[in-house]
C-alpha cells in the first residue's frame, strides 16, 4: 500500500510508534524511526534487521526548527522523498492541577504540539516541492472528552485537533493531507504493567469489550497514509472501541 513512498515516524522506538514503522515498512516504505535518544533509536533499529536498506534512524530536538528540518532533510536525501509524516512523539501526566507546575505543563505542551507544529512545518516544505503528501498526528479521546486530573494531556490533544484541520484547510491547495488517530486505551508497555483484573475491568467498559492494540493504531496510520484516503483530510478519526460514546 506504501510502495515507494518514506515516511518519519517520530516516537517510533516504542508503542504505537514502533508498530506504526513496521506496518509501514511491511507496506513497502522507507521509514525513518524519530527517536528522543540514539540509544533507544539504535535498539529500535536492532529489531528491524530484515529491512535493511529501507529503515535510517534520526533523534533531532523536536522543538527545534533547525535540527528537525537538517533531519528531514537527511531523510529525503537517503530515499529521495519524504511523503509521509507520523506525528506520534508524546507525553502524558495524571498531575492534579493543585500540584501541576508551569514547567510540568510546559514539557507536556512542547512535546505535544510545539514538536507537531515543527514537525509538520518542515515536512510540508518539502512535501510541497514533491507535489503532496500525507500528515498524519496522534491525538486521544481525551482530546474530546477531557480526563479527571493531568489537564494539560487533554488540552495538548484538544490543540492537535485544532491543528489538523486547520492545517488540512492550508495545505490542501499543496495536495498535502492532514489527519489525526485518536486512540482509545491500547495496549502499551504502560497497561502492560497493570494487574489482569484492572485490565478486565477497564475492558469491560469498552463496547467492543477489549482495550485496543498497537496494531489497531497502525492500522488507522496506515490506511490514512495511503492512497485509499486520497480524499480524506482533517479528520480526527477515533480508534478506542467506542469508548466514551
Amino acid at each position: 500500500m506504501l510502495k515507494g513512498k518514506t515516511a518519519v515516524v517520530t516516537g517510533g522506538t516504542r508503542g504505537i510508534g514502533f508498530a506504526i514503522a513496521k506496518k509501514y515498512l511491511d507496506n513497502g516504505a522507507n521509514v525513518a524511526i524519530c527517536g528522543s535518544r540514539q540509544d533507544s533509536v539504535d535498539k529500535a533499529l536492532a529489531k528491524l534487521t530484515e529491512y535493511e536498506g529501507r529503515v535510517m534512524g534520526i533523534w533531532p530536538n523536536l522543538c527545534d526548527p533547525q535540527e528537525v528540518a537538517e533531519a528531514f532533510a537527511s531523510v529525503k536525501a537517503r530515499f529521495g522523498s519524504l511523503d509521509i509524516l507520523a506525528n506520534n512523539a508524546g507525553v502524558s501526566s495524571r498531575t492534579s492541577l493543585y500540584d501541576y507546575t508551569v514547567e510540568e505543563f510546559t514539557k507536556i505542551m512542547d512535546i505535544n504540539v510545539k514538536a507537531v507544529f515543527v514537525c509538520s512545518q518542515a515536512a510540508a516544505r518539502i512535501m510541497k516541492e514533491q507535489g503532496g503528501g500525507a500528515i498524519i498526528s496522534t491525538s486521544s479521546m481525551v482530546g474530546e472528552y477531557g480526563q479527571p486530573s493531568g489537564c494539560g494531556y487533554p488540552a495538548s490533544k484538544f490543540a492537535v485537533n485544532g491543528l489538523t484541520r486547520s492545517l488540512a484547510r492550508e495545505l490542501a491547495k499543496d495536495q498535502i493531507r492532514v489527519n489525526a488517530v485518536a486512540p482509545g486505551v491500547t495496549r502499551t508497555d504502560m497497561l502492560s504493567a497493570l494487574p489482569k483484573e484492572m485490565v478486565d475491568r477497564i475492558s469491560a467498559g469498552i463496547p467492543l469489550g477489549r482495550v485496543g492494540e498497537a496494531e489497531d493504531i497502525a492500522n488507522a496510520y496506515l490506511y490514512l497514509a495511503s492512497d485509499l484516503a486520497s480524499y480524506v483530510t482533517g479528520v480526527t478519526l477515533r480508534v478506542d472501541g467506542a469508548a466514551m460514546t
